[in-house]
């Protein structure tokens, strides 16, 4: 593996070297598959440096966007299938939301007794620097409503495991950010509903019941699933044992839907009612996905640690089809998306710190916060844009905020990694020691 890895970093270069000749010739079919291949091999062979490649989701991102922006019909439709179809979007990003859960565990959310006031703080934090400062980007760019209203829902939304990595690479505290995450995933059905509600409300039509409900669609109920695969591996028999009754009655209930069930909630019940009725559908059938994945685990353990690349798949596939679908607005305000996004994120990143040491928290867990509240979850803003049927517009900005969230959190993470926290009793020995020297 680490010898195609190499070839590719050669490929990689021997493609730059064209890309450059096609751009001075201005030979156009020289270079745009030269500049996809130097992305591509790239993104493969970032492997083979070990300095960079911690780099190489971020490279993949990066490839989508470009090989969208270059071949714009290639991720719109392959034959008469439409890529952005409203169905397939909800699947990947269920796929991507399952990924996460696999990260996560029960435990992440018992952490709130012993890091209360750091979660507090973290969520406070996260739910108004964010949306505020969207806000405000709005007003100061004077984007189109819906790429506007975009920018706002990224920062409404709650935060990803990307967090949680950068914050493991930094090595701040670990326990605070696994637990942040954990709450504001569980907050956002009703939190970024709200925010979209009072800031972008009067940029397009904000259904707030639609919008939690879809939110608890694509993400409590694909993490659900995640996390009864997890009950499952420390359960005890007797556990198992009910887990294994309600899951063949969750069977059977999801064989009387299209037997004349889901016709019965049709014809009498309101709309309200329908979306209930479709949101505890979509429940029962999580709990049987988390019951068979358990069942591939016990078989194949190994598989927990592919499903991540899944979700890694998902991000790319949103990242491609929304830079597809949005090339003409990217090519008007794509720089202006940019600096956006880099105001945005440093945003997040000192006000998540400095108000965090405001409020007392150490600081390892000051900087903890800097990364839950500067690192968005751009698959759940994606994946809203896409079910609302507006990725071309609301979900250019998770494309363009995405790969530079990635970029800025490695960076900041391994700044920060390299420049560890002295602890108060390593300090104290050192006056000690120092005092001492001086006698």
């Amino acid at each position: 593996m680490q010898s195609l890895r190499k070839i590719c970093l050669v490929l990689s270069g021997l493609a730059a070297v064209v890309l450059l000749w096609g751009i001075f010739s201005t030979q156009r079919q020289l270079w745009e598959p030269a500049a996809v291949s130097l992305c591509l091999f790239g993104a493969i062979g970032l492997g083979a440096v070990p300095a960079l490649s911690s780099y190489q989701y971020t490279a993949w991102i990066i490839t989508a966007v470009v090989a969208a922006m270059i071949y714009p019909s290639a991720f719109l439709k392959w034959g008469g299938f439409d890529l952005r179809n409203k169905w397939l979007i909800l699947i990947v990003v269920q796929m991507v939301m399952f990924g996460m859960g696999i990260q996560m565990s029960l435990r992440d959310f018992t952490g709130l007794g012993s890091t209360g006031k750091g979660v507090l703080i973290g969520l406070a934090c996260h739910f108004t620097v964010m949306p505020l400062m969207g806000f405000l980007l709005t007003k100061i760019f004077h984007f189109e409503p819906e790429i506007a209203s975009g920018i706002i829902l990224i920062g409404s939304c709650s935060s990803g495991l990307a967090s949680n990595v950068m914050v493991y690479l930094a090595r701040a505290n670990l326990v605070l950010s696994v637990t942040v995450t954990a709450m504001a995933t569980l907050a956002a059905p009703f939190l970024t509903p709200v925010l979209m509600k009072l800031l972008a409300g009067t940029l397009i039509q904000i259904k707030f019941i639609s919008m939690m409900m879809e939110i608890i669609k694509i993400v409590l109920v694909p993490i659900g699933a995640a996390l009864l695969h997890d009950y499952l591996k420390r359960a005890d028999a007797a556990g198992r044992r009910m887990v294994y009754i309600i899951g063949v009655a969750c069977v059977a209930y999801l064989l009387a839907l299209p037997a004349g069930l889901y016709h019965f909630y049709e014809t009498h019940f309101s709309e309200a009612g329908l979306q209930s009725a479709e949101v505890f559908g979509f429940l029962v059938g999580a709990f049987v996905v988390g019951m068979v994945y358990h069942q591939i685990y016990r078989a194949k353990p190994e598989v927990d640690k592919f499903i991540p690349y899944l979700s890694m798949f998902g991000i790319v596939y949103f990242t491609a089809v929304t830079t597809a679908a949005g090339r003409e607005n990217l090519l008007n305000v794509g720089l202006l998306l940019f600096l956006a996004s880099v105001i945005h994120n440093g945003a997040g990143y000192f006000f998540g710190y400095w108000l965090s040491r405001l409020f007392k928290l150490d600081k390892n867990s000051a900087r903890t916060v800097a990364f839950e509240v500067g690192l968005q979850n751009g698959g759940m803003a994606s994946g809203l844009a896409g079910t609302m049927g507006k990725l071309a517009t609301v979900g250019l900005a998770a494309a363009v905020f995405s790969p530079w969230m990635n970029i800025s959190g490695s960076l900041l993470a391994n700044y920060w990694r390299r420049r560890p926290v002295e602890q108060e009793g390593e300090k104290n020995l050192a006056h000690v020691e120092k005092a001492e020297v001086g006698k």
